[in-house]
């Protein structure tokens, strides 16, 4: 290896090392003046089940079509969430969750280890493994999207990681009026990214203007169910070694006096060899109706979702169209929601059509 090239991808290393030593530091020295009138640390839970149906081949779920047979059926647990928060002080906080990943792989991992500084509304360092600065839909997980199946399409998150979106990293962000500015640098070594030299670091940014109601914190929704007034515009992009990704994205969820709840959600996502070996675009519209009235615990929505990714293949291009339709009863926002999901994937380059319809409940405290 050039010396060189070790001297800089070992600086790198170490300035990303120093700033997450200093920010544990931090903490500890932190938490010798802790409050006691703070609150404990809080744990909550979240759990994602379903029953599913594939013909030709599994699109969402875990579900695999058997050597010579054309569907499959099944139960799955798709994933069940231990969330813990806590207060060291006032300002510095920490986040620790892991995830069970599901029936299809069986495993514990851990999903977020957050060392939070939050000063004030335009001054916040987080450290340690979240998920990076990108578009809305990495950014709501599929524990606060609209759909049942967000990343069915491959356009959407389509993001490099570590696990279930995350990266380990450090990053600053802040909220100006109405703009929102995110900015971090994280660990490529650990990424699953297309690039072949992934000694370096995985630099992210996202801007987010929210022209209505704010979207106050880190995170984001793929819905407010009637809570909020939302018209959001955002931009994301990654970078290692050369290789980006970018993407523009936009919500606007409205609630019409005594008449329900309107929400359309668009994406735009353009990968330049980072996440993919080949480069490739996408974009996908959704549009979803949540009804006003309130039938026994909850109220019905009707959502529908259509996305087209298209991968440069040598020598043809590939097309692959997805729809996705929900019915849905919203019990208490995310905290309790059942649905029923169809989906169809069309792949034009191998003349496949996949279709799964199922059924999904989750409970999240």
């Amino acid at each position: 290896m050039d010396p060189k090239q070790r001297t800089n991808r070992t600086v790198k290393r170490a300035l990303l090392a120093g700033a997450l030593g200093a920010a544990a530091f931090t903490a500890c020295i932190g938490s010798a003046a802790a409050d006691d009138s703070l609150p404990p640390v809080t744990v909550g839970a979240g759990m994602q089940t379903s029953f599913y149906n594939c013909s030709t081949g599994c699109i969402y779920s875990p579900g695999t079509i058997p050597t010579g047979d054309s569907s499959v059926q099944g139960f799955a647990l798709d994933t069940i969430r231990l969330y813990v928060n806590g207060n060291v002080t006032n300002n510095i906080k920490f986040t620790f969750n892991t995830e069970y990943t599901g029936s299809s792989t069986d495993t514990v991992i851990v999903m977020d280890a957050i060392g939070r500084f939050e000063f004030s509304d335009q001054f916040n360092i987080w450290a340690g493994r979240f998920l990076p600065p990108s578009d809305r839909a990495n950014l709501y997980g599929p524990y606060y999207a609209n759909d049942w199946a967000p990343y069915a399409d491959g356009v959407a998150d389509f993001y490099p990681d570590v696990a279930i979106g995350r990266d380990n990293g450090i990053a600053y962000w802040g909220q100006f009026g109405i703009l929102k500015v995110q900015v971090g640098a994280f660990d490529g070594e650990s990424v699953n990214s297309a690039v072949a030299d992934k000694s370096k670091l995985v630099t992210a940014a996202r801007l987010t203007l929210d022209f209505w109601d704010p979207e106050p914190g880190y995170y984001f929704n793929g819905t407010y169910y009637g809570e909020k007034d939302l018209l959001a515009v955002g931009i994301a992009a990654q970078n290692q070694d050369s290789k980006s990704t970018y993407s523009v994205d936009g919500l606007m969820e409205k609630k019409l006096a005594g008449l329900g709840t309107v929400t359309v959600e668009a994406e735009y996502n353009k990968d330049n060899g980072l996440t993919g070996t080949t480069d490739s675009d996408g974009w996908y519209g959704l549009g979803s109706y949540l009804f006003p009235q309130v039938i026994g615990y909850g109220k019905i929505q009707v959502l529908g979702k259509y996305s087209q990714k298209t991968v440069d293949s040598v020598p043809f291009e590939d097309k692959i169209k997805t729809s996705e339709v929900n019915l849905n009863y919203i019990i208490k926002s995310f905290s309790a929601r059942v649905g029923l999901y169809w989906l169809n994937q069309k792949d034009d380059l191998a003349n496949t059509s996949k279709q799964e319809v199922g059924l999904k409940l989750q409970l999240q405290m």
